[in-house]
């Protein structure tokens, strides 16, 4: 076999492959030999089809699996042969002019990139510290109470006020036209919490039961109806019910409701702090993750390995087309989702994996079975059984390769972190919790 490799454009190789035609044509005898030996085919019996006749039925078929089979294990010999690291599918055509007894292809392939990542020391990040406070205990607290309210009917003449519940009939029409989903009856809502878009919450409120209004609302641009998306509507709404929330008081009762083994408040606050702790500790790493990524992005230099980066776009929009159908959009599976939109993040995930492998390959970042071990058995401290979510995740190889990745991403942060010129800068806890997750 005579091997030449080809340098083109940045990542761009071609292998150019030169193969018996002898070698190739007794292997395709040797399979079709086989076939003869167990094929069905009328007139004769098995074992007994004439090799012409087989090779008649079979022979383009298995010439065509045995050329893939053939130049398949040529490149791959050839590859390795040359050192290089081959990213996607090489793309094979064959070559007119090869000498006689020889078949001839060029294989042109991407290779992945030398990743350089120029001195962390000179790189600048901001790492973000939080704590949970005395007020983010008692924020959490006001919301278990709210999940746990009850309602009970306002006496005759009461108004609607924020946290009421109210049951109105309502119907919405655009030029004076009915629209779908524009009309409902003994329809539920809280008011002054966001269930309702803001013109519709503020119409009911000061309402009594029996009162009706007509008011104008306006859709925005963005909104989820796109027949009414931006649009204004004449509302009529009419209060047939007003219920006054009553949240529970903080109580012994409302720790024992909510699981806490000592049942007193006391217990309960020490829980919320615990998973509070837990929560915030989870964002910062987030936040301070991405940070890092970052960083990383501006100091490393790398061409991408286009095959590499199409793949990417190709898993996105498998995974989008996936969510999409658990949301129960029909035809999900061939929405159309262009490659644009994709593209710009799939290129940020491949260079990323790159410079992260770099890193973790020149200075033992990865992830060590007692990381490992420790970051499950966090994960697991949360719940009821925590033996039970361990074993849960040791018993796939799949669940414990994302802890995996996720331990390496740790200590890939961490050692950048330790680089770096870092600027440290506390934030509140409400600023972090309303902040997307990277």
């Amino acid at each position: 076999m005579a091997v030449t490799v080809e340098n083109l454009e940045k990542l761009e190789r071609k292998i150019t492959l030169s193969l018996p035609v002898e070698a190739i044509q007794n292997e395709v005898n040797n399979r079709l030999r086989k076939i003869a030996r167990s094929v069905r085919m009328d007139g004769f019996r098995p074992g007994k089809v004439p090799m012409n006749v087989v090779a008649q039925r079979y022979g383009y078929s298995v010439h065509y699996e045995v050329m893939n089979d053939k130049v398949g294990e040529a490149f791959a010999a050839a590859a390795n042969e040359a050192n290089l690291r081959v990213a996607g599918q090489p793309r094979i055509s064959e070559k007119e002019g090869a000498p006689e007894g020889q078949v001839t292809f060029d294989a042109v392939f991407e290779v992945f990139p030398d990743v350089v990542v120029n001195d962390l020391s000179t790189a600048e990040i901001e790492r973000l510290n939080a704590e949970v406070t005395d007020e983010a205990i008692d924020k959490t607290l006001d919301i278990l109470r709210k999940q746990r309210r009850v309602f009970l009917e306002r006496p005759a003449g009461g108004y609607v006020d924020p946290g009421d519940r109210v049951t109105v009939d309502f119907e919405g029409k655009i030029d004076g036209e009915p629209f779908e989903g524009g009309k409902a009856e003994d329809f539920q809502f809280v008011a002054g919490e966001g269930q309702m878009l803001k013109e519709f919450d503020d119409a009911v409120r000061g309402m009594r039961v029996g009162d009706s209004r007509t008011f104008p609302l306006s859709f925005p641009a963005d909104y989820h109806g796109k027949d009414v998306a931006g649009k204004q509507a004449d509302f009529l709404v009419t209060v047939k019910k007003i219920e006054e929330g009553r949240l529970p008081q903080v109580d012994d009762e409302l720790a024992r409701s909510l699981g806490i083994a000592d049942g007193s408040v006391d217990g309960l606050r020490a829980d919320i702090r615990k998973n509070l702790e837990r929560e915030v500790k989870y964002r910062l790493q987030a936040r301070n993750k991405q940070a890092v990524m970052d960083a990383l992005i501006a100091k490393a230099e790398l061409d991408l390995p286009n095959a590499s980066v199409q793949a990417e776009v190709g898993r996105m929009i498998d995974s989008t087309r996936a969510d999409l159908k658990a949301r129960g959009l029909k035809d999900a599976d061939k929405a159309p989702i262009p490659e644009e939109i994709v593209r710009p993040q799939a290129e940020r995930r491949v260079r990323l994996g790159l410079i992260v492998a770099e890193l973790v390959r020149k200075n033992d970042l990865q992830a060590k079975p007692e990381q490992v071990k420790a970051h499950i058995e966090e994960l697991a401290a949360s719940y009821e059984q925590p033996q039970d979510v361990v074993r849960w995740y040791y018993g796939d190889r799949d669940r414990l390769a994302d802890v995996e990745a996720a331990v390496l991403e740790n200590n890939v942060t961490d050692y950048v972190l330790s680089q770096a010129r870092v600027t440290d800068r506390t934030i509140g806890f409400d600023e972090l919790m309303a902040q997307q997750q990277g």
